[in-house]
């Protein structure tokens, strides 16, 4: 499980940089910072499918500067707590910005 877990962040990551032209956007000062918020959502999202108490396929996360934004939707107020607590745990996030609304 751990060697799929890795080969997903990598992937992802791989993806990332390649359709970002490796250019520094969205007013970040360095392409390490822009690689750093990358790493962000790759784990988020890998953290959001290892667990069944969130839907990750309707979730979308961008990271700007360690800020994340959480947007789409939640079946509930709870999957909606546990994707803001999942997202805040994650190495380098500094504020968790979560937009999710529940769909019923």
């Amino acid at each position: 499980m751990k060697v799929k877990k890795a080969i997903f962040i990598y992937v992802s990551f791989l993806a990332i940089l390649i359709s970002s032209g490796c250019a520094v956007t969205r007013d970040q000062e360095t392409m390490g910072a822009y690689v750093d918020d990358s790493v962000i959502t790759s784990s988020i999202k890998t953290r959001f499918f290892e667990d069944k108490a969130v839907d990750g396929s309707a979730i979308t996360v961008e990271t700007l500067n360690g800020t994340v934004l959480l947007s789409g939707f939640v079946k509930s107020t709870n999957q909606k707590q546990n994707a803001e607590s999942i997202a805040i745990k994650v190495k380098g996030v500094k504020v968790v910005k979560n937009q999710l609304e529940i769909r019923n």
